[in-house]
């Protein structure tokens, strides 16, 4: 069987994946993207980012000739759109890099081809990626529900879990929603030279919508967990306690609480809901504003502790963890990172951060020192705020202890 040759804008952290997984079945791919380092990496059999077993099998491929990477987009049979999707100050959906990505590829598209939108979208994105090419490209005839079209354009968000994720690429069902069921049907046909769980069809909309839904439904829960931490804290119970006792009734499984939530898709997508239907979305809003303002209360805890050591010494500060989930490297909209942040900025104490999956702190944290776990003994406060794996087997520390994630420190 001949192996379609693809190409996947965005080598991010699912874009990359995704691609090493298509070369690694036997399609070439040529990956796009406008960070020249994250090019050069990959030419080179190597990674930019951090997932268990990427390494090896970028190295793979690469050396096999089955994947490289470039800035300039090149002819091939399918698109995979990969890119960013953020919102901006005021919450609405940003589709700049959607867009940008769409004029981009729209040049080397020809008649035949299939063009499948990935990044988690706003309703109604999967149309407005057909109205950019069809302005980029008036020559070729784009899908609707009657007539023949020269392309094919779909929807097919990705649904992994980071740490996982070529795991789950692999094993997860796919919904794939096209603009028509034509669409819907020529994109499964990609998605079935890899995917071993089964690919659904629908239309864009409802495709674009069930992604935002799983995103939104996790971030209601976590607001539970979170709200209940507050309460908790308020009437002075254990919270970790409270919900491993309720979580013993059979049909009760609250999630655990934390300082905030992090990562792309959580923290972000319910947005796209509440700005899509804003009267109707009152229950997301709310989730999305309790989670938001987690951090803040991480903070009043902190700064009562600066309280209380500060009349005898400046006080040194240990933060525990920057990502926004264990064990990666995902430092994408990360309470932990925003809270460490707003702790170096002031001048009240001395910062060190231990963040074993970085090699060097990101911006805004000048003010702080990077540190091994072994530096932290003369800390006099220390916040754990990524529960990952080594701190997990590493004695408590002594002195002030805040722990947001329930570890036992």
């Amino acid at each position: 069987m001949t192996r379609p040759t693809l190409s996947v804008v965005g080598l991010g952290y699912i874009g990359l994946p995704t691609a090493a997984v298509l070369a690694d079945v036997g399609c070439r791919v040529i990956g796009i993207d406008i960070d020249r380092h994250a090019i050069d990496t990959i030419n080179e059999g190597k990674i930019h980012i951090v997932e268990p077993g990427l390494d090896e099998m970028v190295a793979r491929v690469v050396g096999e000739g089955r994947l490289r990477a470039s800035d300039v987009p090149e002819p091939a049979d399918a698109f995979l759109i990969a890119v960013p999707t953020p919102f901006r100050d005021d919450r609405t959906p940003d589709l700049s890099y959607v867009r940008g990505a769409c004029e981009a590829i729209a040049g080397v598209l020809r008649k035949g081809d299939t063009v499948i939108l990935e990044s988690t979208s706003p309703v109604g994105a999967t149309e407005q990626v057909l109205r950019w090419i069809s302005e980029a490209r008036p020559d070729l005839a784009m899908p609707r529900s009657d007539g023949e079209a020269d392309i094919a354009i779909a929807y097919c968000p990705e649904r992994v879990l980071p740490g996982n994720v070529l795991v789950e690429l692999v094993r997860n069902d796919r919904v794939i929603g096209g603009i028509t069921p034509a669409c819907a049907q020529k994109a499964r046909s990609i998605y079935a030279t890899f995917v071993e769980g089964e690919c659904i069809l629908t239309d864009a909309r409802t495709a674009e919508m069930c992604k935002l839904t799983e995103n939104a439904f996790r971030d209601v829960n976590i607001a539970f967990a979170n709200e209940l931490s507050l309460i908790s804290d308020r009437l002075d119970i254990n919270v970790w306690e409270l919900i491993r006792l309720a979580n013993r009734h059979p049909r009760v499984n609250i999630l655990q609480p934390g300082p905030g939530v992090g990562g792309h898709c959580i923290a972000c997508d319910p947005w796209f809901i509440v700005a899509s239907a804003p009267e109707q979305a009152r229950m997301i809003r709310t989730a999305r504003e309790v989670n938001d303002a987690k951090p803040d209360w991480v903070l009043r805890k902190i700064d009562a502790a600066i309280d209380m050591v500060a009349n005898e010494k400046r006080p040194v500060v240990a933060l525990y963890g920057l990502a926004f989930k264990p064990d990666i490297d995902d430092l994408r909209d990360s309470p932990a990172l925003a809270i460490a942040r707003r702790v170096a900025a002031g001048a009240r104490c001395e910062v060190l951060i231990v963040e074993p999956y970085v090699d060097e702190l990101p911006t805004g944290l000048a003010n702080a020192r990077l540190v091994n776990f072994q530096e932290t003994t003369r800390a006099d406060i220390h916040v754990l705020l990524v529960d990952h794996s080594v701190f997990k087997t590493a004695q408590p520390p002594d002195g002030v202890r805040i722990d947001t994630r329930g570890m036992g420190w």
